[in-house]
């Protein structure tokens, strides 16, 4: 069996995040490579100096702007919007991959005649008129409806049929204004191969493996444990996911490796073997101070950070004011092979100022010179993200 000391492990992790060392992604087309590379990347519609998606890709994507993302998702059409990981943006080549959910949705159908008696009228004000969001007509009356698939319940009617018929896939998000979200007829904007091509998952068990091997890819290292890394994985009981990490181990498709000095035993994917090998043999890599997204793919799974990276991160925006230990939006500070602090910036769009609230260096680092000149060299790049001015 494979074995890492704890700092291959985190040389491991990051490099396979392409988090250390020289860029490995630049520009929308580098975008679209990490967005592969991990499987999906979730979107959250807060953006205090950047949504959780921007963000994400701006610690990676050498020279990211967010109309990137933007163009990838409703112009190139190289991503669409469904849940995965929650509600998450994903490769369009995966389309396919979740025909289960929209068989969860076409069959939640049944239970609400309501809603399926407005879906041609609505259908046919699409396709005349073009992408819509709710606003935009108004159906009488209110439904009970829930989808299975985490989407809201109940309430407006004109609402629940166009989710409805989104989380069917005859819908796609079209475009989004702010937190508002505009659909238009799938078929205008996904090539009919992809569209109607056929499912290579061909039961559940099969569903299950490709899910958790994406997880494992997306964080880069994982373990056999209950996990928010498997968030969205339906089905995922402890048993189910024991056969699955079974099957995986038996087909070649995973790698165990422990870590020396910790007891769980860990994976990684089997097409990452030569990073596994490349971290036994290199000791120097050029760090950079990187500011890490709350729901990054890297911190998916927060209990398996601290035990390899010995650091605890809380993302507090839903915790109660008085319990708060840093604040509402603050994001960690990634420098080199490990994490030295904390950081909470509010943008204001209107003044375009980005303003640095606080920052925390977490016990035992030394608040050196070299250090506070990342810190400030990252600050300015992240206030140009934000296409703001630094105050």
């Amino acid at each position: 069996m494979q074995t890492f000391t704890n700092l291959q492990a985190r040389r491991f992790m990051l490099l396979k995040q392409g988090l250390l060392g020289e860029h490995q992604f630049a520009g929308k087309q580098g975008a679209l490579e990490y967005i592969r590379r991990a499987g999906c990347i979730q979107f959250d519609p807060v953006d205090l100096c950047g949504k959780n998606a921007e963000l994400t890709l701006q610690s990676r994507v050498k020279g990211f702007k967010k109309p990137m993302l933007h163009d990838l998702l409703y112009r190139d059409r190289l991503l669409f919007d469904y849940p995965d990981k929650q509600l998450s943006i994903i490769p369009i080549e995966y389309w396919a991959y979740f025909a289960h959910l929209r068989d969860i949705a076409k069959a939640n159908l049944d239970k609400h005649p309501e809603i399926a008696a407005y879906i041609p009228h609505v259908r046919a004000h699409i396709e005349e008129n073009g992408a819509v969001c709710s606003d935009d007509f108004a159906l009488e009356g209110s439904t009970n409806w829930w989808s299975a698939i985490n989407w809201s319940a109940g309430g407006k009617l004109s609402r629940s049929v166009l989710e409805q018929m989104y989380a069917s896939g005859d819908l796609i998000v079209h475009h989004k204004k702010g937190t508002r979200r505009y659909y238009d007829i799938a078929q205008r904007h996904i090539p009919a191969h992809i569209l109607h091509g056929d499912n290579p998952l061909v039961d559940e068990f099969s569903r299950l493996k490709w899910q958790v091997l994406r997880r494992i890819g997306a964080v880069g290292l994982l373990w056999n444990r209950a996990s928010d890394a498997f968030i969205g994985v339906g089905g995922l009981s402890v048993e189910a996911r024991n056969q699955v990490f079974a099957a995986l181990l038996a087909e070649g498709e995973i790698i165990e490796t422990a870590v020396e000095g910790m007891k769980d035993k860990f994976y990684f994917c089997a097409g990452d073997a030569p990073l596994f090998e490349r971290v036994t043999v290199e000791s120097d890599h050029q760090p950079r101070m990187e500011f890490i997204a709350p729901l990054d793919p890297f911190m998916w799974d927060r209990k398996l950070i601290k035990a390899i990276f010995g650091f605890e991160y809380t993302w507090e925006i839903y915790t109660t004011p008085h319990k708060r230990k840093y604040g509402v939006y603050v994001l960690p500070m990634l420098y080199g092979n490990g994490f030295v602090g904390r950081v909470e910036a509010v943008c204001d769009r209107k003044a375009g100022t980005l303003a640095v609230k606080n920052i925390w260096c977490e016990d035992g680092v030394r608040e050196t010179k070299k250090l506070a000149a990342a810190v400030d060299r990252r600050l300015e790049k992240f206030a140009a993200f934000n296409d703001a001015v630094r105050v």
